[in-house]
């Protein structure tokens, strides 16, 4: 099964530096991972500060039972900001939730970490 979807969505922040952003960028949008297996909505929730994240596209190669459950689902939930272009919250896959870090790197990339105790994924996503 593909990890990605597998970890439900987990989108990076390594200690590298990140670029800088231009003022007024969002991660609210259309974003596919970089494997180009799957594809999220980025909206605000919540009172507008939070991130949400619903996988709308799958691959017909990343169509499994398991991926297929969470088509149309929310798989990020209620992320808050806690830095600039920083949120954490919950990722959700196998049923399961886990601590997930969204960052906005840039304008078009967007990095999702998730992690269960030792256990981490990370995936970058481009803007469509």
């Amino acid at each position: 099964m593909y990890p990605l979807i597998r970890l439900g969505l987990a989108l990076l922040a390594f200690a590298a530096p990140l670029p800088a952003i231009a003022a007024g960028s969002t991660p609210v949008g259309q974003w596919e991972v970089t494997t180009g297996e799957s594809r999220y909505r980025v909206s605000f929730c919540g009172e507008g500060e939070k991130l949400c994240a619903r996988l709308t596209w799958l691959r017909d190669d990343a169509r499994t039972l398991e991926n297929l459950a969470l088509l149309g689902n929310y798989v990020v939930r209620g992320a808050a900001p806690v830095e600039a272009n920083t949120w954490t919250g919950t990722v959700t896959y196998d049923g399961e939730t886990y601590d997930g870090k969204v960052t906005l790197v840039d304008t078009n990339t967007l990095r999702l970490q998730s992690c269960s105790g030792v256990f981490c994924r990370t995936f970058e996503l481009h803007r469509l």
